[in-house]
């Protein structure tokens, strides 16, 4: 609503500026006219020219009020300006007029509109004033100046100040008005990202805090339970919360509040998942390669399920024993912008005849469902020991549906 108001505000501005300009240079021009008619004795060409543009940029304006179309409007005012005041710089001294300054005037009001307009105005006026500075060659002139001897000066000085005036009573003060008002609404701006970020920050927060707080409960519910299935149940679903909740911390302890460097994250998720599974002294090595790659955390949590489930998995069935073994996870961008993922142990593995369609295991079935939650693909690398999953898959950019 706030930004409605604002360019509400921005183009309220703009129509009044365009008004102002149009009544203001509509009756210096037919002042300018009854001067040069009356005063300075230009009876030919120019005093007309004048009243022209007065009379038909005061209708014009009337019209605004019918049709309400402030581009119109304004383009209709450009045209009669760019013609009138390229008319009376060739009938008053071509490019030694001092009239030539008021075709700046309307690349200016040109760029005050828009950037479209004032290059296109530019454009003309570049061929303009080289048209004009043509009447200076003998050969190609068809104009002449029309300004008695006796009056140049006086006329070249009422141009400069119609010019100068124009420039700063009207353009000036009116930009230096949307100036502060663009200045205003950049700070409201500004101001209401850094709330959104820091209310965004927050959620991050609270969300992180409140899955510890199901993780804790979690705990506290396996101590009480004696059954060992029972208990490795809760252990991993407390692991599933615990990956959840270490994206929502890194999201907002960090300047990025929409992503995550992915590689720590791995990191501090593979050395949590090896101490709580296999123990403090453990001999697990775990190899990360990863690059610097930051996803957002529509991927990221998906991701980090599916990288929890096959280390669990790794460190509860492939790797029984205590010697220990080698734990690899390697991610990288290809060009197409897919996202390659090759996870896996060099531990005892399991036979090929088992899948994800006809095991009990939640873990294994947990992973091809994430991967498509991914939009991915997932398959086992039988070239190396132990369980090895090569995985395809797409950054997701909207919202993803709860993993069942």
């Amino acid at each position: 609503m706030k930004d409605f108001d604002i360019d509400q505000e921005r183009l309220k501005d703009k129509i009044q500026l365009v008004i102002k300009v149009n009544y203001v240079s509509s009756i210096l021009a037919l002042v300018f006219a009854l001067i040069c008619y009356f005063v300075l004795s230009v009876t030919e060409i120019i005093p007309f020219v004048f009243i022209t543009f007065g009379i038909l940029n005061l209708i014009n304006t009337w019209f605004f009020k019918r049709h309400d179309s402030l581009t119109l409007t304004y383009n209709v005012s450009s045209v009669m300006a760019l013609i009138s005041a390229f008319i009376i710089t060739l009938y008053s001294g071509g490019i030694n007029s001092s009239f030539i300054f008021t075709l700046a005037l309307i690349v200016f009001a040109g760029y005050v509109t828009t950037r479209k307009y004032g290059q296109i105005y530019l454009n003309l006026i570049f061929f303009l004033v080289i048209l004009i500075f043509s009447q200076s060659i003998p050969d190609f002139t068809f104009t002449e100046n029309v300004i008695p001897e006796r009056s140049r000066n006086i006329f070249s000085l009422l141009s400069v100040l119609f010019s100068v005036y124009l420039l700063g009573n009207i353009f000036g003060k009116n930009l230096l008005k949307t100036h502060n008002t663009l200045y205003k609404s950049k700070r409201g701006l500004m101001q209401q990202m850094e709330e959104k970020e820091t209310l965004i920050k927050e959620v991050h927060h609270r969300v992180k805090n409140n899955l510890q707080t199901v993780s804790s409960l979690l705990s506290l519910q396996s101590r009480n339970v004696k059954d060992d299935q029972m208990k490795n149940i809760l252990k991993s679903t407390q692991n599933r919360v615990i990956s959840m909740a270490m994206v929502h911390e890194m999201l907002y302890m960090r300047k990025d509040i929409a992503h995550i460097e992915y590689k720590s994250y791995v990191q501090e998720l593979g050395e949590y998942l090896i101490k709580s599974i296999k123990g403090i002294e453990s001999k697990v090595d775990l190899k990360i390669d990863i690059p610097d790659i930051k996803l957002g955390i529509d991927t990221a949590i998906p991701l980090g399920l599916l990288i929890n489930e096959a280390l669990t998995n790794s460190l509860k069935y492939g790797m029984t024993n205590d010697k220990g073994g080698e734990i690899h996870i390697a991610l990288k961008k290809e060009l197409n912008k897919e996202y390659i993922l090759s996870i896996g142990d060099n531990g005892i593995g399991f036979p090929e005849t088992i899948n994800h369609k006809n095991t009990k295991s939640l873990g294994l079935k947990l992973i091809h469902n994430l991967t498509r939650q991914l939009k991915g693909t997932i398959k086992r690398d039988n070239s190396k020991k132990g369980t090895n999953y090569i995985i395809r898959f797409q950054e997701i950019k909207q919202q993803l549906s709860p993993v069942v």
